[in-house]
C-alpha cells in the first residue's frame, strides 16, 4: 500500500520557502501552470478603463446636447398646446388663457403617450430611474435601442401638455439608454455597459441642472451599486462634460436662485434636524400614496393604454383651478425657497401638486419625480419652518433654509439617495451655508424612511416584480482575506509515480485522509503536476498499472498563497471546480495547502462576527470617595 505525502506548512515554512533552492520545472509544464494561475495583483486602472473614459466623455457631450433638444421640444409642445404658436422659447402653462379648454390638453397628450407605450414600448411608462435600475440588475444593462427615441419624445409630450413632472427623469433615462446602446454596439463586458449606462444617466442629470457632483452621487446610490475607480471615473467625466455643455447654453447661474443665507444657530440646526425627521415620515406617506394610486389603476377594467388619459383628467381639472400645478414648475421651487409666496398659497399649490402628480404618475404616464417632490418638500418645509418659528421664535429659524431642507429631505427619504439629495440642493442654489442644515435634515429623513419603509419610491416597483436591489454597499469580505489565511495547512498529496492500483487500495482502506474528495499530485521534488478527484480515481478505466501522472485528466489549476479569496473564488467559478491547490509564489509551484468551497464560506464568519454584539472590553470604574471622620 502506498503512503501519500502529507504536506504540513506553517507560517515559518511559508517564509522559508522564499529561500528554497533546487526546484525545477520543465518549460512545457511551467507554461501550462502559468496559464492556469490566478494573478496576485491587478491594476485598478487599465487600458479598458481608458477606453471607457473616452467613450464616457463622448456620452457626456452628447447628453448635454440631447438635454437641450429635449427642453426645446418641451417648450415647443407647451407653446403649441397652450398658446397655439410655434416657438422654443421657455413658456409656462400657468400663463394660459384657455379657460375650461385647459382640461382637455393633458388628456390629449396622455392619449399620445398611451398609444406610444402600447405600440412602441411599454418601458416608456414611469419616471425612468426604476426602469434603468431593473435593466442593470436583471438584463446586464441592456436597454432596447428604441427607448433612446421613444422615452424623450413621450416625456416631452406628457410634460409639454401640462403633465406635473420634471424633465430630469426622462433626460436621465434617455442618457442611460444612450450609454447602454453604446455599450451594446461595441465589445464590452456587463460591468462596462453598466458604467456607460450610469455615465449617460449622470450626464443627463448634470445637463439638466448643472449639478455634476450630485449626478455622480445619484449614479452611485441608484445605478452603479458600487464605489470603484473603474466606474466612478468615467461617470464623473461624463457628468463634468455634460455640465460644461449646459454652461455654453445656460451660463453659470443657479437653477433655483435664492437670496444668500446666513450661518444657522445651534438651536436652528436642531429644528432643521427635527424637520428632516418629519420629512422622512412624509416621504413614506408620499411613496405609499403613489403606489396606492397605481394599485387602484391596476384594478380598472380597461386596458392600461387608457390609464394615462384617465389620470390626465385629474391633471386638467386641478390645472384649471391652480394653473401653477401644470408643467415642470421649476419657478415654483425658486419662489418657495426664496420665501416669495404666502404660506396659504404654498399650502394650496403643494397640496394640489401632490394630488395631480400622484394620480398622473400612478396612471403610468411618462415623466420625472424629482421636480414634483422638490416642490412638495419645499412647500411642506416652509410651512413646518413657519410653525417652528411661531413655537420657538428664539431659535431663529430661517424659512428659506427650512424650505431648502424640506425640499432635499423629502427626496432623500423617498429615493434613499442621501448624499445626492444634499449636494443637489447645494449645487442648484449655490448656497454653501445651506450645506450643514441640508446634511443634517437629509440624514434624519433617511433614518426615519429606513425605519418605516422597506423599499423606496425608486425600488418599490421593481421589488414587486421580484427584483431585489442592493440596499447597502459594503466592502467585499473575500477581498480582505488572503488565501494563506483560510486554506487547509495540512494536505494529503499523491505522488505522480504512484500506481493507480495502489491509490485505489489506499482509498478503499478508509484511513485518515483517504476520504478527501480531491488530491494534488506532486512529483519527486514536490512540484505540482495536477489535481485528481476521488470520483476520477474510482471511475477511471485505465489499467491498474498506470501511473497517477498518466491519468491526470485536466490542466492543473491553482492559486497563489498571496491571492485574495475573491480571486480564488472567481477562479473556481470560471473553471467549474471545487478545490484549488495553494502554491508558493517565491518557491514556484511548491504546494502549500488546499483551498475548498468550505474554506471560502468560512470567510463570511468574519462578517457575521462583526454584526455580533460583544461585551465591553474596557470597563470604566468610578473612583471611590474616602469617608472622612
Amino acid at each position: 500500500m502506498i503512503r501519500p505525502t502529507e504536506v504540513r506548512m506553517t507560517n515559518a515554512d511559508i517564509a522559508r520557502s522564499a529561500t528554497t533552492d533546487g526546484l525545477t520545472v520543465s518549460p512545457a509544464l511551467d507554461m501550462v501552470l502559468e496559464s492556469a494561475q490566478v494573478p496576485a495583483q491587478y491594476s485598478l486602472i487599465d487600458r479598458r478603463v481608458m477606453i471607457i473614459c473616452v467613450l464616457a466623455l463622448g456620452l457626456g457631450v452628447s447628453a448635454g446636447f440631447i438635454a437641450q433638444l429635449l427642453v426645446g421640444l418641451i417648450n415647443l409642445i407647451t407653446n403649441f398646446a397652450f398658446f397655439a404658436r410655434f416657438s422654443t422659447v421657455a413658456a409656462s402653462p400657468a400663463d394660459n388663457h384657455l379657460g375650461l379648454l385647459v382640461i382637455g390638453v393633458p388628456i390629449i397628450g396622455a392619449l399620445f403617450v398611451g398609444f406610444m407605450a402600447r405600440y412602441g414600448s411599454k418601458a416608456i411608462r414611469g419616471h425612468g430611474i426604476p426602469e434603468a435600475m431593473e435593466q442593470v440588475l436583471t438584463n446586464e444593462s441592456r436597454i432596447p435601442a428604441r427607448l433612446t427615441f421613444l422615452k424623450p419624445v413621450s416625456a416631452a409630450i406628457s410634460i409639454g401638455t401640462g403633465g406635473p413632472f420634471g424633465a430630469e427623469g426622462p433626460i436621465i433615462a434617455t442618457g442611460g439608454a444612450l450609454g447602454s446602446l453604446l455599450g451594446q454596439s461595441i465589445k464590452t463586458t456587463s460591468a462596462e455597459r453598466k458604467t456607460l449606462l450610469s455615465a449617460g444617466a449622470a450626464a443627463g442629470m448634470a445637463a439638466t441642472f448643472g449639478s455634476p457632483v450630485s449626478a455622480v452621487l445619484l449614479a452611485i446610490e441608484l445605478l452603479l451599486f458600487e464605489f470603484r475607480p473603474r466606474s466612478i471615473i468615467p461617470v464623473a467625466l461624463a457628468s463634468s462634460a455634460a455640465a460644461g455643455i449646459r454652461m455654453l447654453f445656460e451660463g453659470v447661474r443657479p437653477v433655483f436662485a435664492m437670496p444668500n443665507l446666513v450661518h444657522p444657530s445651534p438651536a436652528a440646526l436642531a429644528v432643521y434636524i427635527l424637520l428632516g425627521a418629519v420629512m422622512g415620515l412624509a416621504a413614506v406617506l408620499v411613496t405609499r400614496a403613489v403606489y396606492a394610486v397605481e394599485d387602484a389603476f391596476e384594478r380598472l377594467p380597461v386596458h392600461w393604454m387608457w390609464w394615462p388619459a384617465i389620470g390626465a383628467i385629474a391633471v386638467g381639472v386641478i390645472g384649471y383651478f391652480e394653473p401653477r400645478t401644470l408643467g415642470v414648475g421649476y419657478q415654483n421651487i425658486s419662489d418657495i425657497i426664496s420665501n416669495q409666496l404666502p404660506l396659504k398659497a404654498i399650502l394650496i399649490l403643494c397640496g394640489l401638486k401632490f394630488v395631480s402628480w400622484a394620480v398622473a404618475l400612478g396612471s403610468g404616464t411618462s415623466g420625472g419625480t424629482l421636480a414634483p417632490i422638490f416642490t412638495i418638500g419645499g412647500g411642506l418645509g416652509a410651512v413646518l419652518g413657519a410653525a417652528a418659528l411661531w413655537i420657538v421664535p428664539e431659535a431663529g429659524v430661517d424659512l428659506r433654509v427650512a424650505a431648502l431642507v424640506g425640499m432635499a429631505a423629502l427626496f432623500a427619504g423617498a429615493s434613499r439617495a442621501l448624499l445626492a439629495s444634499a449636494v443637489f440642493a447645494f449645487e442648484t442654489t449655490l448656497q454653501p451655508l445651506g450645506l450643514l442644515p441640508l446634511l443634517a435634515g437629509c440624514a434624519a429623513s433617511y433614518l426615519v424612511s429606513c425605519l418605516l419603509m422597506r423599499n423606496s419610491i425608486m425600488t418599490e416597483k421593481i421589488a414587486r416584480r421580484g427584483v431585489s436591489p442592493p440596499a447597502e454597499y459594503v466592502a467585499d469580505v473575500l477581498e480582505q482575506v488572503l488565501v494563506r489565511q483560510v486554506c487547509s495547512a495540512t494536505v494529503i498529496a499523491l505522488k505522480a509515480d504512484d500506481t493507480l492500483a495502489d491509490v485505489r487500495q489506499w482509498l478503499a482502506s478508509g484511513v485518515q485522509g483517504a476520504t478527501h474528495q480531491g488530491f494534488p499530485v506532486i512529483d519527486e521534488k514536490g512540484v505540482l503536476v495536477g489535481v485528481v478527484t476521488r470520483r476520477d480515481l474510482v471511475k477511471l478505466t485505465d489499467p491498474d498499472g498506470s501511473r497517477i501522472r498518466d491519468v491526470v485528466a485536466r490542466m492543473p489549476k491553482y492559486v497563489y498563497d498571496d491571492c485574495t479569496v475573491r480571486q480564488a473564488a472567481d477562479h473556481m467559478v470560471n473553471h467549474g471546480i471545487g478545490r484549488l491547490p495553494v502554491v508558493s509564489r517565491v518557491a514556484p509551484h511548491q504546494v502549500l495547502g488546499m483551498l475548498t468551497r468550505s474554506d471560502i464560506l468560512s470567510v463570511y464568519r468574519r462578517r457575521l462576527d462583526e454584526a455580533r454584539t460583544e461585551a465591553p472590553t474596557i470597563r470604566l470604574r468610578m473612583p471611590r470617595l474616602r469617608r472622612t471622620a
